[in-house]
Order: structure tokens, then sequence, then C-alpha cells
């Protein structure tokens, strides 16, 4: 009789303990520029993919937390990184980055070096996964929305795009590769070849179809 006493005790101590207990919350940082800064406003693709967790009825499980700077290229990134991002102590980074490393240097002559940009990308993806962090890494999705590939800085978004390509394979990252995917987008549905107004307000910013797309890419690999 004792041993049975002894048993329910120990079963409703238990019981008690469990009933104060969190579970921590995944928590996903989001980490790049003026896009990504947009994505926490109603409709961006950071505050879609919140919908989507609420949706499932997981919102509890997840901490979606937006880190983006307008303006920022990669070397801007390398420097806030400690403070916006390891101090959050992230279970996964999505790195979203290169646009204005490409843009500026036409508009405001302060982009970013091509092998530059790989040496701080490099940098910022070590110190994520040297707090045991996992990495998604997006690559630069658009300046101008011609499928032609005429828009005036193809030549470099590609090229700072297939470098991440193969940074991304050679370290086995998970790749969101916007690049591609926006141009598969303007190939099916941009019949007059037009620069904006398809997935982005400007050719770069995305507008309500660009951030529900790029919400869907990202939810595929984040669930």
């Amino acid at each position: 009789m004792g041993y049975k006493l002894l048993l329910l005790t120990a079963f409703i101590a238990c019981l008690f303990l469990l009933s104060f207990r969190t579970d921590k919350k995944k928590k996903i940082v989001f980490f790049g520029d003026s896009i990504t800064q947009a994505a926490v406003k109603k409709g961006g693709f950071i505050d879609l993919m919140q919908t989507m967790l609420q949706q499932k009825g997981i919102d509890q499980n997840f901490e979606l937390i937006g880190a983006g700077i307008g303006g920022n290229k990669i070397y801007d990134l390398y420097l806030r990184i400690e403070n916006d991002v390891l101090v959050k102590k992230p279970d996964v980074v999505v790195v979203y980055i290169g646009v204005n490393d490409v843009w500026h240097k036409a508009s405001s002559g302060t982009g970013t070096d091509f092998d530059k940009f790989g040496k701080f990308y490099d940098a910022v993806i070590k110190k994520i996964q040297n707090q045991g962090a996992k990495v998604i890494l997006v690559t630069p999705a658009a300046i101008g929305e011609k499928h032609d590939y005429s828009n005036t800085q193809d030549g470099d978004l590609n090229s700072y795009s297939n470098w991440i390509r193969q940074y991304a394979a050679t370290n086995n990252i998970v790749l969101v590769d916007l690049r591609k995917i926006f141009h598969d987008f303007s190939v099916a549905n941009n019949p007059n070849n037009v620069a904006k107004g398809i997935l982005t307000t400007d050719g770069v910013h995305l507008n309500e179809k660009g951030d529900a797309l790029v919400a869907e890419e990202l939810w595929k690999v984040l669930q």
C-alpha cells in the first residue's frame, strides 16, 4: 500500500512540474537591408509568415525577428551582427543581402567590390555558425524586372548571386534562390518585359505579390 502511495505521489509531483514547464521558442532572425526592414510591416513577408504560423496553430513555438536596415550592404551586416543578431541567440538566421552591394555601385559609387563581398559574406556566416545557429542564404532578387537580362546591372547581380549559390553548395547551406525564382516568375508573368510592377514597386523593393512569393519560398525551407 505504501509503495503505491509513493508512486502516486511521484506521479502527481511530475504533473505539477510539467505544468510549469515552458518550451523555448525557436528564434528566427531575418538579417538584411530595407527589403527585410519593410517585411515586418503589415503585408510584409515576415508578417505573412507570422500569419502562416498562426493559421497552423504553431505561432507560440516560434519568434520571428526582423533585423533589416535600409541601405545596408554586406559589410554593414558584419559590423552590426553582434548587437542585432548574435545577442538574440537565434536558432536560425536568414541572410538576405546583396542588392545594395551591386545597386549602389551605379547610384552612388558606394557598392561592394566582388572580392570584398565574398570575404565579408564568409565572415558573417562563420560568426553565425560559430554560435551554433543554422543559416539560410537568400540570393538578391532583382534590380529591374526585365527578364531578357537587359536591366542595367543584371551582369553584376548574376555574378554576386552565382557566388552565393556556389558558397551555399560548397558549405552545405540551405539556399533560397530568389534571383532565379524572380526571373522565372517574370518570364511567365511579364509579357511586356517591363522593369517594375510585377513583383516590385520600383524594380527592387517588394510589392504585395513579391512579399507573398518571398514568404511562400521561405516557408518551404523553414517549416
